[in-house]
């Protein structure tokens, strides 16, 4: 009453005022009213609740998958040779480019032969020499043979003359042996590659003085194409996996062979697989590590020597195994669980046993699944209602995240977490 009669007394003006906001509210709960009716009318929950949550699932089947073990390897070349001098000489001409790649045989270094070109000839004309004292030698024998037959020399002059022949063949022998070792030098002289592959630095330029006993290498020159990766391994891996073979619980590959793949700094992984060539067969006391040795394709030149790289060795199968992808495993310290979609589309969480290293973004279930069962993928942040239904929906990897559109990546990450917890309750 006293708001009506302070109303009557104020202004028109200021009454219509007052009238407007007095409406306002009254016109916000009619809408509201209306469109709770619209949306019952329109097919929503009886009610009003919310409908079931829409996530991202992936039906569990078994099959055939490879156990991967993911363990640190260094580069190593197939082939490694050091370039050296094998005669002593000042360098006259570097005949090829650093880094470049040499084929066997390739003149790397021409050194000053003209010493041992003089060697070679004067160890020629020796030859020459030896080769007359020889065919006189040899002609007074055989002029004297007659002789001392007639009994017209004595045979001891006779033995004279055959002994000074042995003596000359004898110094033709070592006079071209003294050509050869002459000729071997004046190779020397000339550098060339010992193998095919990829030449590293110089050590030296043109006008050095450099010789056989030198210690540090003229260049290095690796091959390449293909390489070696040395990598360990624990013993105790190896026992658990020859003993779950034994057990039927693994199976060896099928054809023998293991294959090994190369995963680089930048986590890409070589094309081309590369394959186990031995195990060591002794254990290293210090480590309790085994040695392992692969062979890798290196076509491309993207394994240097000295890099260190990640080895996959696939070195048992398991018969029917489930894969799930990781971002459906919660990891705690308590184990891991996954949310598997029950019945009457409840979401509850199941605890699970990986095995060994993800494969290519995939957790190996060694227990806890069995096929058939609905694994939440994705769509967790929508699942904050314990026990409340949900709507699964296939899962296709790399798609928008099931009912999430923005959602930010800190949320994405902790919700299968939360959602764990919100179904245990």
């Amino acid at each position: 009453m006293s708001l009506f009669r302070q109303t009557q007394g104020a202004s028109p003006a200021l009454s219509s005022g007052r009238v407007a906001l007095l409406a306002i509210p009254l016109a916000v709960a009619l809408v509201a009213c209306g469109a709770k009716d619209g949306a019952q009318g329109a097919g929503g929950p009886p009610g009003g609740g919310m409908p079931p949550a829409e996530v991202g699932v992936v039906t569990v089947s078994s099959q055939v998958v490879a156990l991967q073990s993911e363990l640190p390897g260094r580069v190593s070349a197939l082939r490694v040779a050091q370039v050296r001098a094998r005669v002593s000489g000042v360098v006259l001409q570097r005949a090829f480019r650093e880094g470049s790649e040499v084929k066997a045989g390739q003149v790397l270094y021409q050194l000053d032969s003209a010493p041992y070109r003089a060697a070679f000839e004067s160890a020629q004309a020796t030859v020459v020499k030896a080769q007359a004292t020889l065919a006189q030698a040899t002609a007074q024998v055989e002029r004297n043979k007659a002789l001392v037959e007639a009994n017209a020399i004595s045979k001891q002059e006779f033995t004279t003359l055959q002994t000074a022949q042995r003596q000359a063949e004898a110094d033709l022998g070592v006079a071209k042996a003294a050509v050869e070792t002459a000729r071997i030098n004046l190779a020397y002289a000339t550098i060339t590659a010992p193998i095919s592959g990829r030449i590293g630095q110089s050590s030296v330029t043109e006008g050095a003085l450099v010789g056989a006993s030198d210690t540090t290498a003229l260049a290095t020159i690796q091959q390449t194409n293909s390489v070696y990766v040395n990598f360990t391994q624990s013993s105790t891996e190896v026992l658990r996996l020859r003993k779950a073979i034994a057990s039927k619980q693994l199976r060896a590959s099928g054809d023998g062979s293991v294959p090994v793949r190369i995963v680089l700094e930048d986590g890409s992984e070589l094309p081309k697989a590369g394959k186990l060539l031995f195990s060591d067969l002794t254990v290293d006391a210090t480590s309790g590590q085994i040695t392992l040795r692969a062979e890798v394709p290196n076509a491309d030149g993207l394994l240097l020597p000295g890099q260190y790289v990640r080895v996959r060795l696939s070195q048992a199968e398991l018969p029917s195994g489930i894969m799930v992808p990781q971002q459906a495993v919660t990891r705690t310290n308590q184990g891991d669980t996954v949310l598997v979609v029950g019945e009457g589309g409840k979401p509850g969480p199941r605890p699970v046993k990986l095995g060994g290293n993800a494969i290519n973004n995939q957790w190996v279930i060694l227990d806890g699944l069995k096929e058939g069962d609905q694994v939440i993928v994705d769509g967790f942040q929508k699942m904050m209602v314990p026990g409340a239904p949900v709507k699964p929906v296939p899962w296709t990897p790399g798609a928008a995240p099931a009912g999430a559109p923005g959602a930010s990546a800190s949320a994405s990450a902790s919700a299968p977490a939360a959602a764990a917890s919100a179904a245990a309750k």
